[in-house]
């Protein structure tokens, strides 16, 4: 019995050295330019309509990526289900009317509402009239509940110490601020406002309204003309308004997508490859496509997936689980990924490291040093785990020979990009990480952000490293150190 345990013993750790020791590159080869332009051409589409969380855009990606793992052969990473949804709550207007003094004024002829959470009926006899230098004027005014009517133009002179108007009046408990815009509108303005992922707020925001010159001479009067470049004026007038606000709250559902290949005699430890498939939405009838950001991420994630799913089929499979997961809801704060760490599927102590993958597919118009075209920025590899870099560079010398940029490792970049994508939510739970990104260039989120702008060889190239990267944290012996302390941003996010 004891020589038949040492002899299964040792094939145990023959078979965990073999997968080790396969060679990745045949699979790594895999993930090609055309694959990858291929399956960007459908993320970034028009259909798509820029992925907006939330949106019918978002979950056709959704859907997209889950076809995909399907059918490479990833297992449901939720009990079940590729899907792991969230609710998103946004306000909508669903009606207004403003009167002054008894005139009544329609919506986008001469005003508009920003959609918050609060609908009501309100009744004023005077308004608070500033003008934009008034903020130092303001500080000790008592405004709480009142309207309030800002005169157009830029403040001049310094910053006063209590800040901006704008943010001295947000804490002052003021109930509607009225700003002066173009009007009349040649399309009606979006009736739809912000999300959330909550429907209940601590506090309640003014209610904002857009209004014309023709609201403002009809608050302020004859004194208008006169008044209209006072830009310190602060002055009560008495005027008649009648405000009325109708609005609902919509719930929307998002989602991410999670597609598991489960591991070998590790399988109980767990690797996490992501990125985030939503990206900007619409503006009016503009669509922003995000192919860069972060269709780029999206796609490779996919294409990664299928390079191990391949292995796998070959019998050369990763000894830990490799979970696949693309987000929802980075661009409005890291949602998605902050749902996930925030309810885990599978245990964050038993997560190796997560290797996330935002805007891998242009270069940086402001590096000057190097060579563009074999870059990759590579962010977080020297914190949280000393194992990190070893193999990122390892990896790198080996097979991919990208120049590894790490500007964005420096505690005082300005940019704060450690903190701005899906990784920081799994760091900041004791999991390491390493982001990789190209940095940003004039279609960051812009319509520009187009599937044609790609540079796909190198694209490919930088999914590859992540491949290669994940391949050895899959296959080593132990998971990754966690022995430098985690890193608390200096001012909240």
């Amino acid at each position: 019995m004891k020589k038949f345990l040492i002899a299964f013993l040792a094939f145990g750790s023959v078979q965990g050295f073999a997968q080790k020791a396969a060679n990745p590159s045949a699979y790594a080869r895999s993930i090609s330019a055309d694959d990858l332009k291929k399956h960007l051409y459908i993320v970034a589409s028009k259909e798509m309509a820029g992925r907006e969380t939330g949106t019918e855009g978002e979950r056709k990606a959704a859907a997209y990526i889950e076809s995909q793992f399907r059918r490479i052969g990833l297992q449901p990473g939720n009990n079940g289900s590729y899907q792991m949804y969230f609710d998103v709550f946004q306000d909508s207007v669903t009606g207004a009317g403003l009167e002054v003094n008894g005139k009544a004024f329609e919506m986008d002829r001469d005003f508009n509402v920003t959609p918050t959470s609060t609908a009501a009926v309100m009744r004023f006899s005077e308004v608070v009239v500033l003008g934009p230098d008034a903020a130092d004027s303001v500080k000790n005014l008592s405004l709480a509940g009142k309207a309030v009517l800002l005169l157009p133009g830029q403040a001049t002179g310094n910053r006063p110490a209590g800040g901006s108007l704008s943010s001295i009046l947000s804490g002052k408990g003021v109930a509607a601020v009225f700003t002066i815009g173009n009007y009349p509108r040649t399309a009606p303005a979006s009736r739809k406002g912000g999300q959330s992922m909550s429907s209940f707020k601590r506090s309640v925001s003014p209610q904002g309204f857009s209004v014309s010159e023709a609201v403002a001479k009809a608050i302020i009067g004859a004194d208008y003309d006169q008044q209209k470049s006072n830009k310190s004026l602060v002055k009560t007038y008495g005027a008649n308004l009648l405000l009325d606000v109708r609005k609902t709250v919509l719930t929307m559902k998002s989602s991410n997508v999670i597609g598991v290949l489960p591991g070998t005699d590790l399988k109980d430890e767990y690797l996490f490859v992501t990125a985030h498939h939503d990206h900007i939405g619409q503006r009016d009838t503009v669509i922003n496509y995000g192919a860069d950001d972060d269709g780029s991420g999206t796609v490779s994630v996919m294409e990664i997936a299928e390079a191990f799913a391949k292995a796998k089929a070959e019998g050369k499979g990763p000894r830990r689980s490799i979970v696949f997961m693309t987000v929802s809801g980075e661009e409005k704060g890291l949602w998605g990924s902050d749902y996930y760490t925030s309810n885990p599927i599978f245990p964050l102590d038993k997560t190796t490291a997560d290797l996330n993958i935002d805007m891998i597919g242009r270069i940086d118009p402001k590096r000057t040093q190097g060579d563009s075209l074999n870059y990759v920025y590579v962010v977080g590899d020297d914190k949280l785990s000393s194992d990190l870099r070893t193999i990122s560079e390892a990896a790198n010398k080996k097979y991919t020979k990208l120049e590894l940029d790490y500007k964005f490792n420096d505690p005082n970049d300005p940019m704060r990009i450690y903190f701005r994508s899906d990784h920081y939510n799994f760091a900041k739970n004791g999991v390491p990480i390493i982001f990789y990104f190209n940095g940003t260039h004039a279609d960051y989120h812009r319509p520009g952000d187009t599937p044609d702008k790609i540079n796909y060889p190198l694209m490919a190239k930088r999914a590859q490293l992540v491949f290669y990267t994940a391949w050895e944290m899959a296959n080593r012996n132990e998971m990754l150190k966690r022995d430098i302390p985690l890193q608390v941003p200096a001012r909240p996010m």
